[in-house]
């Protein structure tokens, strides 16, 4: 049996608050208008996390520059200079745009997250009226699939 069968379907608690709250932080950058570059947090066991950010270079490659950086953390034992120990879930957002079902696009936060021994998932939801402080509105996460664990 591979190892990925082993995984366990959903989210754990711990997961839960930590990409809501990377949510809810992206969301408050987008009301006030500023860009949300590839925002990652990196959480150990004991709860301590490491954020970093991605702006260098273009998405794709912030995206993918993120992603390695979960595994360069894994691989290194966690991020000293951080106070992060041996990460055990991450959650990794971005801005994107998801297509209807017309052909048209939308704004939307993309949300990518996992946990050690749990099924890795992404998840985005749509967005507008940037910069319009209380007038901003996005809608409740939808999930978007599985994806390959980094953790």
């Amino acid at each position: 049996m591979a190892a990925d069968e082993c995984r366990r379907d959903g989210v754990s608690s711990e997961l839960d608050v930590l990409s809501s709250t990377l949510m809810g932080d992206a969301f408050d950058m987008l009301a006030s208008g500023d860009e949300v570059n590839v925002l990652l947090v990196v959480q150990d066991e004991d709860g301590n996390a490491g954020s970093y950010e991605f702006s260098d270079d273009g998405i794709e490659q912030c995206i993918e520059a993120a992603r390695s950086k979960v595994l360069e953390l894994r691989h290194a034992m966690g991020d000293e200079e951080a106070g992060l120990g041996l990460p055990v879930r991450y959650a990794l957002a971005y801005e994107g745009a998801v297509g209807d079902d017309d052909g048209s696009y939308q704004d939307a936060l993309m949300l990518e997250f996992g946990e050690r021994g749990y099924k890795s998932y992404s998840a985005f939801s749509y967005f507008e009226c940037r910069g319009e402080g209380d007038g901003f509105r996005w809608t409740e996460p939808a999930p978007a699939g599985e994806l390959e664990p980094l953790i």
